[in-house]
């Protein structure tokens, strides 16, 4: 399943001004080097993504990081829908939507 969420991309040029406030990390999908395109508007990254929509095959635990003893920031059931942002070897990075949370599930935890 190659399906994607219909997501605004921005066609003007974006600007912020005045101080950005982060969010937590796994609140919100971003990080130091791309975030959801959902986000373009609201924060300044190098990357904005597209997610792709994927279905979890298995219950799976979302982590903090890209460990397998990372912080369980939540636990996502089967079948549920997962935005699909980064992969990195044996890990999947996205989230929920665009407000969160987000963070990494095994690569394997995700439907083909």
């Amino acid at each position: 399943m190659n399906a994607t969420h219909q997501y605004e991309v921005p066609s003007e040029q974006l600007s912020l001004s005045g101080p950005v406030v982060h969010p937590d990390a796994g609140q919100l999908p971003m990080r130091g080097d791309l975030a959801h395109i959902a986000l373009a508007h609201r924060y300044l990254v190098a990357h904005y993504v597209v997610p792709q929509l994927r279905k979890l095959a298995q219950e799976a635990p979302l982590r903090a990081a890209p460990l397998p003893d990372a912080e369980t920031t939540a636990t996502f059931e089967a079948g549920q829908e997962f935005e699909l942002l980064d992969v990195a070897g044996d890990w999947a990075w996205g989230c929920l939507g665009p407000e969160g949370p987000s963070g990494y599930l095994p690569l394997s935890a995700l439907e083909e």
